[in-house]
């Protein structure tokens, strides 16, 4: 009779033909995913040296001398700010990090995901469960970005807690601004913080397209991140001229407007709205090419 659940050999199954009990939005848990991926050594190398890399930079003031200044010119004012305060040693950090290491850790969380389980062959395994393919690719995606916000996190809230022990907790400065008292500094530091994560969702995207595309997960980490230092060296030539607007990597040093006085927002908005679009365009694309791929590792 239509629509009575049938008998088979392996037990009952609704009238769609599914097994009962069994629910697609059940598959696959976030906190599960989460946890096995915290079990990961190159989850937990990555987040480490988040930790670490503050106290590298605490350790390098501290045998810093400051008799050779070769080379060092150009930072000379920034390293100087760094050691005067907390809120300043976790805005030295931000700076010399954001523009490549964040890069290479965003492409690693988001890049190795999907391309690590094809490479190993346990990806046709996770769907034959069943797990909907783009469930599937929806909580990888979201654990990915997760450990992507927590490695952010970890690196500066590490910065100012060492910071902050070792320099005191003084107003934030920099060469853009005027002085700002500790509570304002600190809602600036998170405004910078936010924004990064914004202009990073270009990285997680591309990363995340290329692992759908690609059994290599070094190929997809890497490939990110070479797009990302490509987009960076053509938005230095003042020849392609308003093509530069449109590159993913032309708004990423907006967030220094964030810490000018007044705040300068203009471009903070344009590069948010262009991350977001480069972001969605490249995770609509890894859901097309992944829900229509031939899953055969």
């Amino acid at each position: 009779m239509a629509g009575s659940s049938v008998e088979t050999p392996l037990g009952v199954t609704d009238p769609a033909g599914a097994a009962r009990g069994y629910r697609a939005s059940a598959t696959m848990p976030f906190a599960a995913e989460f946890r096995r991926q915290a079990s990961r050594r190159r989850t937990q190398l990555a987040l480490g040296f988040m930790v670490l890399l503050p106290l590298i930079i605490l350790i390098a003031f501290q045998f810093d001398s400051g008799d050779d200044d070769n080379g060092r010119n150009e930072f000379s004012s920034l390293v100087e700010l760094a050691t005067s305060g907390g809120l300043n040693f976790t805005l030295f950090s931000i700076f010399v990090s954001a523009s490549f290491l964040l890069v290479v850790v965003v492409a690693l969380f988001c890049g190795d995901t999907v391309a690590s389980e094809a490479s190993w062959g346990s990806l046709r395994y996770l769907l034959a469960v069943p797990v909907p393919r783009a469930r599937l690719l929806t909580v990888k995606l979201v654990v990915a970005l997760a450990y992507s916000g927590l490695a952010l996190l970890l690196l500066a809230g590490t910065a100012l807690l060492v910071g902050t022990l070792r320099y005191g907790w003084s107003p934030l400065r920099s060469t853009v601004a005027a002085e700002l008292e500790p509570t304002e500094g600190l809602l600036r530091l998170l405004a910078v913080l936010g924004y990064l994560a914004v202009v990073l969702l270009v990285v997680a995207g591309l990363a995340f397209l290329l692992s759908v595309t690609t059994d290599a997960a070094l190929g997809a980490v890497g490939g990110a991140v070479l797009l990302w230092i490509l987009s960076s060296i053509l938005d230095q030539i003042t020849a392609l001229g308003a093509v530069r607007d449109f590159l993913p990597t032309h708004f990423s040093t907006a967030w220094l407007g964030l810490l000018s006085t007044p705040v300068q927002t203009d471009d903070v908005v344009r590069g948010c709205v262009s991350a977001i679009s480069y972001a969605t365009l490249f995770w609509g694309l890894a859901f097309w090419r992944f829900t229509r791929k031939d899953i055969t590792s």
